[in-house]
């Protein structure tokens, strides 16, 4: 699979809460969808850390 990064300057507003993400309300990722690259994927609790984006066939 082919994953890339994406910097700071390249995330646009629109995240959600993973459906995947639990209710403890501790650990949680946040997508991103309708990116033309795929779905970003990244960590809530280090919105600014690094960013993953994932081809959306390999996400589903």
């Amino acid at each position: 699979m082919t994953d890339r990064t994406l910097s700071n300057a390249e995330l646009p507003n629109g995240w959600r809460k993973s459906s995947y993400s639990g209710n403890e309300g501790g650990s949680c990722l946040e997508v991103l969808d309708s990116h033309p690259a795929g779905v970003p994927v990244r960590d809530s609790k280090a919105p600014e850390g690094p960013t993953l984006v994932f081809l959306s066939a390999g996400w589903t």
